[in-house]
């Protein structure tokens, strides 16, 4: 079969040169496994670390691709819960499932996690035309989900609901800043928190402003000007609490770090919580402690989450009430024009797939 594989890193972001379209042997299911062929697959910013070698010098020769979606092919003789047949996306959250954090429904916390794709390995990903994963990381996708839009939601929806619901537990009448609102996890933050009865201000370049309002959000800013901060907390006191709460942002959902940190603990309500994952403008963020122990703050760090919470993101896509934004799709004979796009991320919207089989 096919598959993208890369024997070395590219330190200098020169994916052409490293992605390659080889031959690689089928796979056969171990007694717990399920094997699918792969009708798409999304990108996500951990490839570009895999290419790159750092923060972790992951296996290779390497196969990339954390969320696969496609039709279960063959299954092990262990395996209780799937057909051939069905249709199915990775949970790439691969954890031990026997320490206490696992037995305790924080499968997240394990110290033996890894994520698929990602540091697993030698050639075992996604963006391949065959793929294989225990029975316990594959979900059964709702009839009206389709195979691309349950790949964009695999690791992007499920982070995004650990980060609001599992981790910021938020609920109706709380206004919430989504950082970054035109990226993946930002897309489906917005539509989270509106799920649950939040006021939404979401932030992106001004090009994507009118998209973020569509997607539900109530209010857009610029998080290119200086001043975005200023007109954040101008708009959250202006907004009337139901329940006579102070006025000003109770949750801020956190990816992206560096210089925007400090504006964003400012804007935060006494006892207010700001819940982050990843860092894509950088991971060295001072901070003003003041903000901190003044206001009470809650800082919650998130990292994927449970297989429950994909299915629970899954049913609400089923119930129309959760959409996953397709950006592109490309072959993977394409794909270091796929990485490219969204390492630069000018003009994207929404999840970058991938078509093994196209």
């Amino acid at each position: 079969m096919k598959a993208l594989v890369y024997d070395e890193y590219a330190v200098d972001d020169d994916y052409s040169r490293i992605l390659k379209i080889k031959d690689v042997p089928e796979p056969v299911p171990k007694p717990n496994e399920v094997v699918f062929r792969v009708e798409a697959a999304a990108l996500n910013y951990d490839d570009i670390w895999g290419m790159r070698g750092k923060p972790l010098a992951i296996p290779l020769p390497h196969i990339s691709g954390t969320d696969a979606a496609g039709k279960v092919t063959a299954v092990g003789h262990d395996v209780k819960n799937f057909k051939i047949g069905d249709r199915v996306v990775s949970h790439g959250n691969m954890s031990c499932r026997a320490c206490k954090s696992c037995t305790g429904g924080k499968e997240y916390n394990c110290k033996q996690r890894k994520v698929w794709g990602f540091e697993t390995g030698p050639l075992w990903g996604g963006y391949c035309q065959k793929t294989h994963l225990p029975e316990v990381n594959v979900v059964r996708i709702p009839e009206n989900v389709s195979y691309e839009e349950a790949a964009a939601a695999s690791m992007t929806l499920l982070t995004s609901w650990h980060m609001l619901v599992g981790r910021a537990k938020i609920h109706p009448g709380q206004v919430v800043l989504i950082m970054g609102g035109g990226s993946g996890v930002g897309n489906y933050g917005i539509q989270i928190a509106k799920l649950f009865g939040c006021t939404v201000i979401a932030t992106a370049s001004p090009d994507k402003l009118d998209r973020l309002l569509e997607l539900g959000a109530d209010y857009a800013v610029d998080h290119r000007q200086e001043d975005w901060h200023k007109k954040v907390r101008s708009i959250a006191k202006r907004l009337p609490k139901p329940f006579g709460d102070v006025t000003g942002v109770d949750v801020i959902f956190e990816h992206i770090g560096g210089s925007h940190w400090n504006k964003e603990l400012t804007m935060l309500n006494y006892g207010g919580t700001i819940v982050t994952t990843g860092a894509t403008t950088g991971y060295m963020a001072k901070t003003d402690l003041r903000h901190i122990f003044f206001k009470g703050i809650n800082i919650l760090g998130s990292t994927q989450g449970t297989r429950a919470e994909l299915e629970q993101g899954l049913y609400w896509m089923s119930q129309g009430k959760i959409k996953s934004i397709i950006d592109s799709e490309y072959p993977l004979d394409r794909a270091a024009q796929a990485h490219t796009r969204m390492l630069k991320g000018k003009g994207m919207f929404g999840k970058i797939i991938m078509k093994p089989n196209m």
